[in-house]
């Protein structure tokens, strides 16, 4: 891999098409800026349509060049197989990339670095496990069967907290399955795709089957989400920009795996170590300074621990240190975005405007070199309730309400409470109430005794307005597919040609 932080420094970076780093059409670039300075590191190309059409182009060529149409699934599988390796072998260049363009943790970003890797070997295991159904009919020389084929060119959008971890989950089992790809990384955390389109060339992987376009969603994305040769569309971000996305595809009536916004529940009962689940919700909320979309924003906790779980929530929540993200003994890092801190100030302001209480944290850090980076303190929001903006609105930032709650159908009707479904957490030794909670709570993924435990293996989504479709686990493999039914007759008899013969 070519592409390193220090080449980064100052650099112009291309988009990447059929195979090779280009100039945008308009020779326009834009700049990149470093979280924990504000200050500007790189710049990126700005497509427009036109260069979007010639990576949509180049990946319809590709998806049809037997240099990749003919290769047998194995062999897929085998690239796929290099990629995972390269992925590991460059595991420390792409963390160190990812951490300066987003400003997560470092020890985070070397641990996906290299728990990717498993993900692409996962899914490169499926390239020639994907089968069809041989179907029972009633005549008995009628063949009847469906055959599973790649759904063609997807394009991807996917977000700036976790670029290549996103990009993974739906990238590994399109490759597995022989689509091909045009992915356009958010314009906040552009380099590691870039760096990955680099291995994916290197890994054997023909040219035009990945295709990488920079730039902002007004131009680039929306160019990418009108175009008519994409036949499908992922996307993971906020609910707004999904609805857009989903109309601009629906006039081409092009389906869509969308991973939206969150606003999930953390739910506490009285019988459980408290230690143990103020631990669950910092991690729950705090990690990735609460960039994350699953994030437990809302906690219930039950009435008789309410006030020794609060204290406990704000004297851990005070013990996390705030620094920057390349220091080993740091807990949470800045916020990728100015205007991301500025929407976060937002919300806290709301929530006290409307009667909550600040319990820790609230504010930018004033001293020395985090004043100059976009930080901002874990904050714990007391007196808040289920009405209030910052309880209703996905914030997307190290903030969370705990409120009290008396009983378990009160609890079921607070949690349900929202206008999302991504993911949902409850602590309790009690088997039943854990699984009553599972099946009563309207969120994709229900965590118990746990919060954001991810594994590839699992299919995972949302419900209501966090979105549709699924990944990972075998499911992904049917949603990147699409099946062609084939009826042979081989009978050899006459048949008469007005008749329809049923099967």
């Amino acid at each position: 891999m070519k592409t390193t932080v220090k080449t980064l420094e100052g650099s112009r970076q291309n988009l990447f098409i059929d195979g090779r780093f280009v100039a945008p059409k308009s020779g326009a670039y834009v700049q990149s800026y470093d979280p924990t300075t504000g200050e500007p590191w790189y710049e990126f190309a700005q497509a427009d349509a036109a260069d979007v059409d010639a990576a949509v182009r180049s990946a319809r060529a590709a998806l049809v060049n037997p240099a990749w149409r003919r290769l047998t699934q194995t062999d897929r599988g085998k690239l796929v197989r290099r990629l995972a390796e390269l992925v590991l072998e460059n595991a420390d260049e792409l963390a160190m990339i990812e951490c300066r363009d987003n400003g997560k943790l470092l020890k985070e970003m070397r641990a996906q670095m290299r728990a990717i890797p498993d993900s692409y070997l996962y899914f490169a295991g499926m390239a020639d496990k994907l089968q069809g159904d041989t179907i029972p009919v009633n005549k008995l020389d009628t063949l009847n069967f469906n055959l599973r084929e790649p759904i063609g060119v997807v394009g991807m959008i996917i977000p700036w907290n976790s670029p290549l971890m996103m990009l993974t989950g739906t990238l590994a089992p399109c490759l597995a399955i022989g689509n091909t790809i045009v992915v356009k990384p958010s314009e906040h955390a552009t380099a590691s795709t870039l760096a990955l389109a680099e291995l994916v060339i290197e890994a054997g992987i023909p040219p035009g089957v990945v295709n990488v376009v920079t730039g902002d969603g007004a131009t680039t994305g929306d160019a990418l989400t009108r175009h008519p040769g994409i036949a499908k569309y992922v996307f993971t971000g906020s609910t707004f920009t999904g609805r857009k996305i989903a109309g601009n595809a629906a006039e081409n009536l092009v389906p869509c795996q969308m991973e939206l916004g969150g606003k999930s529940p953390h739910v506490i009962f009285s019988d459980v170590d408290i230690d143990k689940a103020v631990n669950g919700v910092v991690s729950g909320v705090f990690a990735a300074a609460g960039q994350t979309c699953v994030a437990g924003s809302r906690c219930f906790v039950e009435q008789p621990i309410y006030d020794r779980f609060v204290e406990a929530l704000v004297e851990r929540t005070r013990r996390i240190k705030v620094g920057h993200p390349q220091v080993e003994d740091t807990d949470i890092g800045p916020l990728a975005l100015s205007a991301q801190l500025a929407k976060v100030e937002d919300y806290v302001s709301s929530g006290v405007r409307e009667g909550a209480k600040i319990a820790a944290g609230g504010r930018k850090p004033q001293d020395g070199e985090l004043a100059r980076g976009w930080y901002f303190e874990p904050t714990v929001m007391t007196e808040a309730s289920n009405d209030m903006r910052f309880m209703r609105e996905e914030i997307f930032g190290p903030v969370v309400g705990v409120v009290p709650f008396k009983s378990e159908e009160e609890m079921i009707a607070l949690a349900n409470d929202t206008e999302y479904g991504l993911a949902s957490g409850i602590w309790t030794q009690n088997i039943d109430r854990a699984m009553r909670f599972a099946r009563n709570i309207e969120a994709g993924t229900v965590w118990i005794n746990t919060y954001r435990s991810a594994a590839y293996m699992s299919a995972n989504g949302g419900m209501k307005n966090s979105g549709y479709g699924r990944r990972g686990g075998f499911e992904v493999m049917r949603e990147f597919s699409r099946l062609k039914n084939v009826v042979i007759d081989y009978s050899g008899a006459m048949q008469d040609p007005f008749v329809i013969r049923l099967r």
